[in-house]
């Protein structure tokens, strides 16, 4: 398989990475140019939050997401559980249409969405995550992705129990989904202070089939906890050792892991038991 940035004119990895001021020098501040007005574009699916963004576009959570919106959205309270019901069912029933490339843009060899979640107070079952999950915007070429990315909070910068969840489009981050059935996760903890530039490291690699195991890889999360911070990358076959061996190792390489550090392998199976076990 022909990397996509070969196929799509770019030198390399390193010059698509590189491409973006704003990743490459790991500004966290807000956007303060000429921000387009998406709030009609179809790459992103707008939600029903009453966030009032006091940037010069309307668009809040739903589509590109400032600095503001996000940390205001973090520290509201989960709101009413039947109402979140009642939009993610109603998204569900209306598919959300196809990711439109143009002719200059330079096409994923997938396309992505990017999901947030905020855990609720007490106990967290499999509903209730559902309900939590929200679409913040999908992509399929370097440009839309750069898009959507710049002008996103940083993970450093997100309250305690919040995830970004990066999957291809069609599979949902969850491990009931038909595509995670089968799988399971690498899990690496991390101290303080280095997530952001690790899961920026992370999500770059995946975008650039970096990992080079076909179609195994189904998406990576970005968790913020207390004490440490955690990234996720979900394959889909757990069996296969010689796949998660090859995730492994590249995982260590992107993240520059040191021989020493910890790394867990967990299917979903056993998350599935654990969750039911608490209940």
């Amino acid at each position: 398989m022909r990397p996509f940035w070969l196929k799509s004119g770019l030198k390399g990895f390193e010059e698509w990475i590189f491409r973006d001021v704003v990743s490459s020098k790991w500004i966290v501040a807000p956007f303060h140019g000429n921000l387009p007005n998406l709030s009609n574009d179809p790459r992103f699916h707008r939600l029903n939050i009453n966030n009032n963004c006091a940037t010069d576009f309307d668009i809040s959570f739903g589509g590109l997401i400032c600095n503001k919106c996000l940390r205001l959205k973090a520290t509201e309270d989960s709101g009413d559980e039947e109402s979140q019901s009642k939009d993610n069912q109603k998204a569900e029933k209306s598919p959300l249409p196809s990711i439109e490339i143009s002719p200059n843009e330079h096409k994923l060899q997938y396309a992505y969405a990017l999901w947030y979640s905020r855990r609720s107070p007490g106990k967290t079952n499999i509903q209730s995550y559902d309900q939590n999950l929200k679409l913040v915007g999908r992509f399929a070429s370097v440009e839309q992705f750069w898009g959507l990315y710049s002008h996103l909070v940083r993970p450093s910068d997100l309250t305690t129990h919040t995830d970004f969840h990066l999957f291809k489009v069609g599979i949902k981050p969850m491990w009931e989904d038909e595509a995670n059935q089968k799988g399971g996760k690498w899990i690496v903890r991390l101290r303080k202070g280095l997530v952001s530039r690790c899961w920026e490291n992370l999500i770059l690699a995946i975008l650039g089939e970096q990992f080079m195991v076909g179609e195994e890889i189904c998406g990576a999360v970005v968790s913020i906890r207390f004490q440490e911070d955690i990234i996720c990358v979900w394959n889909k076959t757990a069996s296969d050792v010689t796949i998660t061996a090859r995730i492994r190792d590249t995982l260590r390489r992107v993240l520059h892991l040191p021989p020493t550090a910890t790394m867990e392998y967990k299917t979903h199976n056993d998350s599935l038991k654990n969750v039911h076990r608490n209940l």
